[in-house]
């Protein structure tokens, strides 16, 4: 039997054991209770309710704008849904960032207010202070290193990270640093696979990729992109598994005329 499937209810330990026992981690992106649901029952070891909502959800630019207030309703939509799979939601852009006193408060209120199961957030030796408090509140904290996106303004563009070496060398102190604080897992977006390897093989705690190759412990994409109703953003890391955008596009079309030419509702559909 697989250590995926010997758990009722999927928790941090849990996926310290899936790392040890070398079992992949699947992770998805959910924002709601619908898809959250199906998420669920499908089997998923990770739900995130990713600060992606601010693209997918809301239709802006980048991730910054989302609130905290928003992030909030999105996870208490996911927690209701989700019977097994260990729920993590991030902390928006400016929840953390400024003071560790801040930081706490943020993600005390999502713990209390959504019932989520670990907090998210971005960065490394700079977000110390903030992951400590949390952690000794026991709260459990998942990081997240590479690409970080709540910093695309200071990056310039979403490019790989880390493909140099000052910058490879800072992202292995700051992933010791995270497993050092006390984090239970870390996001690794878009850095080499070599380094991505590298990094995996040298701490305990489990590393979740996006975009930084298969020899992370296990993988993460945002519902939108993997599904395929967002048919705009195509990087090389992901694989669409289903084209939603077609399929969906067709449906409503059909629905349309089927309207127009009063062929819906039908005398059997009818009361």
């Amino acid at each position: 039997m697989s250590v995926h499937s010997a758990f009722k209810k999927v928790t941090t330990h849990s996926l310290q054991q899936m790392k040890k026992q070398q079992e992949k981690i699947s992770m998805l992106t959910a924002y709601d209770y619908s898809f959250a649901k199906l998420f669920d029952e499908s089997g998923i070891d990770v739900i995130l309710v990713g600060d992606s909502a601010a693209n997918v959800m809301a239709g802006h630019e980048t991730t910054l704008p989302i609130t905290l207030d928003q992030m909030i309703y999105h996870g208490q939509s996911v927690v209701r849904a989700v019977k097994r799979a260990l729920v993590v939601v991030d902390l928006p852009f400016g929840s953390y960032q400024s003071n560790s006193s801040l930081a706490l408060a943020s993600a005390i209120r999502i713990m209390k207010e959504t019932g989520a199961h670990a907090v998210k957030l971005e960065g490394g030796e700079e977000v110390l202070e903030s992951i400590n408090a949390i952690v000794k509140a026991g709260i459990p904290v998942m990081g997240h290193l590479g690409l970080t996106p709540q910093s695309i303004y200071q990056f310039g563009s979403y490019t790989v990270r880390a493909k140099d070496e000052d910058e490879a060398n800072a992202l292995k102190k700051n992933i010791q640093l995270l497993q050092d604080a006390g984090c239970f897992a870390v996001v690794l977006e878009k850095i080499p696979a070599a380094l991505a390897k590298e990094v995996t093989e040298s701490i305990s705690i489990p590393t979740i990729g996006i975009g930084a190759g298969k020899y992370c412990d296990g993988q993460v994409l945002v519902m939108h992109d993997m599904l395929g109703i967002n048919t705009e953003f195509k990087p090389r890391f992901l694989r669409q598994y289903l084209q939603l955008h077609e399929q969906i596009t067709n449906a409503v079309q059909q629905y349309i005329s089927d309207v127009k030419e009063n062929q819906f509702p039908s005398d059997k559909e009818s009361y």
